[in-house]
């Protein structure tokens, strides 16, 4: 006798066996609202790494240093424009290197790419690891003369050197056809280019949190100088935070089995 769960067993076209094939075609609720929250924070990652991407390199393809650092946005330029032309080279390669990082990024995480064009999807991780090899690089150039001083040597200096470490990590997990810990690594690795976007959104989130404790006139040089000493640790630390729950809840290796895996 045909069991009752089996799809089979109900006359074809009859109620029974179209909510038996419902019940096999739509996920259930669950699976859907996770499956709705990934494509939310996709999109957001997306979005906001497309949007920091212009807004931080566009202006330093446009204008000199000198230029920039006269214009009340001119942003870092006040910072490197004296600076010794080596300096400047690596400043301008960390730049566009981690702004075109930012933005392949996201689509290596697009599953429809990685499915339907597997091709694109690996020469556009050859190029991601590409840029982010030589924004690190390039970062760990400029870290000594940024404007944070010691906190930021350490702070930006530990984001290179753990984005060198983990886009390594992420390239020899997949030449070994380890793919579970290849989206590990490269999930911790998009958290530290993604350093970029959460720069931009804890510095005016310091900057409103001090207006409280403000006394006499605003001194908003002395306010932006307090935000920027705690953004060199800020950008980068919560989000490996962020990523290693993901991919805990992804069931991918997490931290410790990864780095074991990779020795």
């Amino acid at each position: 006798m045909p069991s009752i769960t089996d799809p089979v067993a109900a006359p074809a076209g009859s109620p029974a066996s179209a909510s038996a094939a419902t019940a096999i075609v739509t996920p259930p609720a669950p699976a859907r609202r996770r499956l709705a929250a990934r494509r939310i924070g996709w999109t957001w990652v997306l979005l906001s790494s497309l949007g920091i991407a212009a807004f931080a390199v566009v202006p330093y393809l446009t204008a000199s240093l000198r230029e920039l650092a006269e214009t009340p946005s001119g942003g870092l330029a006040g910072n490197y424009a004296e600076q010794p032309w080596p300096v400047q080279l690596a400043f301008y390669a960390h730049i566009v290197a981690g702004g075109f990082a930012l933005v392949v990024g996201p689509l290596q995480f697009w599953q429809g790419l990685r499915t339907r064009h597997p091709r694109v999807h690996r020469w556009t991780g050859r190029g991601y690891l590409l840029a982010v090899g030589l924004a690190g690089v390039a970062g760990l150039v400029i870290a000594p003369v940024n404007d944070a001083g010691l906190v930021g040597l350490v702070g930006f200096g530990s984001l290179g050197v753990l984005w060198l470490v983990t886009g390594w990590l992420g390239y020899r997990a997949i030449r070994r056809r380890d793919v579970a810990s290849h989206r590990a690594w490269m999930m911790r690795n998009f958290a530290l280019t993604y350093a970029a976007v959460a720069l931009r959104i804890w510095l005016p989130l310091l900057i409103v949190a001090q207006l409280p404790f403000a006394t006499g006139e605003f001194d908003f040089d002395a306010v932006f100088a307090n935000a920027y000493a705690l953004v060199p640790f800020l950008c980068w630390l919560p989000n490996l935070v962020v990523a290693e729950w993901l991919i805990a809840r992804r069931g991918l290796p997490t931290f410790w089995r990864a780095t074991a895996a990779a020795r």
